[in-house]
C-alpha cells in the first residue's frame, strides 16, 4: 500500500542519513599495561609504561551517538618478573627466567558505540562514555635476565607475538565548549596463541 511504502521510504532516509554522516577523530594519551603469563613455577607478570594514539573513523553519527571503528596504538617499556622454568630444544638444561625489560607494541582493531561527549564533533554534553570489541596484537621485544641449573647467569634476547579477541570501555569529559574531551580508558585482550597472555590497560588522555 502507500502508507507502507511511505513508511518504508522514511526509514530508508533515516538510515541514509546516519550512515553518511561520518567524520575522523583522534586522541593521545599515556597508558599503563599490566599482563599475566601462566600459572605456578611457569608464571610471569608484566607491567609497562608508554603513549597511545588513537583515530578512529565514525561511520554511523546520530544526534546522541555515533559508532566508529579505529585503532587504539599503544608504544611502551615493560619489565617483567617471575619464572618460567623449561627444558630447551636439545632437553639439555633446566633454566630459570627471574627477570626482563623490553618494548611492546599493543595495536587492536576496536569497534566502539559511542554515546554523549565525544561520539561526534557536535555532541556538547559535559559527559559521555564507549565500549567496543574487536582483535588485538601485541608485539614485545626483551631482554631477559636468567639463571640456568647451575647457577650460571646470563642475558638472553626474546620476542614475542600475540594476538586474540580484545575489549575496551571508558567514559570521557568535557573539556571546553566544542567536543574536546579527557578521557579514561580501561582495555583487555586475551591472547590465543604462545603463552596465552591476559592483557590489561588502563590509558587517560585528551580527544581533540
Amino acid at each position: 500500500t502507500s502508507m507502507k511504502k511511505f513508511f518504508l521510504a522514511t526509514l530508508l532516509l533515516m538510515l541514509a542519513s546516519s550512515s553518511f554522516s561520518q567524520s575522523f577523530m583522534h586522541g593521545a594519551g599515556l597508558t599503563v599495561v599490566g599482563s599475566t603469563t601462566g600459572q605456578g613455577s611457569n608464571s610471569d607478570i608484566g607491567f609497562g609504561e608508554g603513549f597511545y594514539y588513537f583515530p578512529r573513523f565514525n561511520f554511523v553519527e546520530t544526534e546522541a551517538l555515533s559508532v566508529s571503528v579505529g585503532v587504539p596504538l599503544v608504544l611502551g617499556i615493560s619489565a617483567t618478573t617471575g619464572s618460567s622454568s623449561y627444558y630447551d630444544q636439545y632437553g639439555n638444561y633446566y633454566y630459570n627466567d627471574n627477570s626482563s625489560v623490553g618494548f611492546m607494541i599493543n595495536a587492536p582493531l576496536i569497534v566502539n558505540l559511542n554515546m554523549g561527549r565525544g561520539s561526534t564533533k557536535d555532541n556538547t554534553k559535559k559527559f559521555g562514555y564507549f565500549v567496543g570489541a574487536g582483535f588485538g596484537y601485541h608485539h614485545g621485544d626483551f631482554l631477559v635476565d636468567a639463571t640456568d641449573v647451575y647457577g650460571y647467569s646470563y642475558v638472553k634476547s626474546t620476542s614475542s607475538n600475540v594476538y586474540g579477541p580484545a575489549a575496551n570501555a571508558g567514559v570521557r569529559f568535557g573539556v571546553g565548549r566544542k567536543h574536546r574531551n579527557i578521557e579514561v580508558r580501561l582495555s583487555y585482550m586475551k591472547g590465543i596463541n604462545e603463552n596465552k597472555p591476559h592483557i590489561f590497560g588502563l590509558a587517560g588522555g585528551f580527544n581533540f
